[in-house]
């Protein structure tokens, strides 16, 4: 059998058409976002100012003295851990809103048709990232203040398995306000959105009688404040509930609200 007669037999049938290419899947959207996030500047820096306030914090609160006489130092050493979350919550909002600013999301959706794993991919890399910056910064944070401080004079706190839940909080403020970005797409109005979402429940929460608990509770920060067992985190202020079921209302609150950015971005004109 002649080279010619071979080629014509292992080739396509006439007529048929070549198969597709292969759609990006998670792990190469994932990569895309990874990539994207280290070469924007705005992104890096505001992840690295949330990283570096709290041991900041720790150094004011230590030099100046200014702890309340009830509060422990795992407390006082995150005092800026509050701000450093809400810096986590402006992160989570950029990282979708500046695509739209930009245009880039487009192109984004080009490479990785299915929308719903353009949006799993970033909220996996800012939760991993979030929540390992923050459980490093609050932990030398901690010990920078369990250093500085005078032996003694104040109780320590329980900073295991403490620091695993306060990253976790700034890990779900993160999604929090990759969740408002999504559904506002202008910078402006979801970190205003985001702030309030982090802020006002425990300034309302009083409002609602029996139902001040839920509501106080419901922000990331009520939930970081009483991980850090700051003397801050009353019932009045954040709600009644305990840290750990804090934290998880705040988790599933958060998760129904990325779910319902994903069903937006699936069905909205970029």
């Amino acid at each position: 059998m002649s080279a010619a007669r071979t080629r014509r037999t292992h080739s396509a049938p006439p007529g048929s058409r070549p198969a597709p290419p292969a759609r990006a899947g998670f792990r190469e959207a994932l990569a895309f976002e990874w990539i994207k996030f280290r070469s924007v500047r705005s992104t890096v820096r505001t992840a690295l100012a949330a990283a570096a306030l709290p041991p900041v914090g720790a150094v004011f609160v230590a030099a100046t003295g200014s702890l309340q006489d009830d509060d422990t130092v795992l407390g006082g050493s995150l005092t800026l851990s509050v701000v450093g979350q809400m810096l986590a919550a402006v992160l989570g909002a950029l990282l979708i809103t500046g695509e739209y600013a930009h245009g880039t999301l487009r192109t984004t959706l080009a490479a990785v048709p299915r929308r719903a794993t353009v949006l799993a991919a970033k909220a996996t890399l800012l939760a991993a990232l979030l929540w390992a910056l923050a459980l490093a910064s609050c932990s030398v944070a901690y010990l920078v203040g369990d250093a500085l401080l005078p032996d003694g004079e104040r109780p320590q706190g329980e900073p295991l398995p403490a620091l695993f839940g306060i990253a976790a909080s700034f890990a779900v403020a993160g999604l929090l306000g990759l969740a408002a970005g999504t559904l506002v797409r202008h910078s402006a109005g979801a970190v205003t959105t985001v702030v309030g979402l982090l802020l006002l429940p425990s300034l309302f929460g009083p409002l609602f009688g029996g139902a001040e608990r839920w509501i106080a509770g419901i922000s990331p920060t009520a939930a970081l404040e009483k991980l850090t067992q700051t003397s801050d985190a009353s019932a009045d202020a954040v709600g009644s509930l305990g840290p750990w079921p804090s934290l998880a209302l705040v988790t599933a609150c958060t998760a129904t609200l990325l779910g319902a950015a994903s069903m937006t971005l699936r069905r909205r004109d970029v």
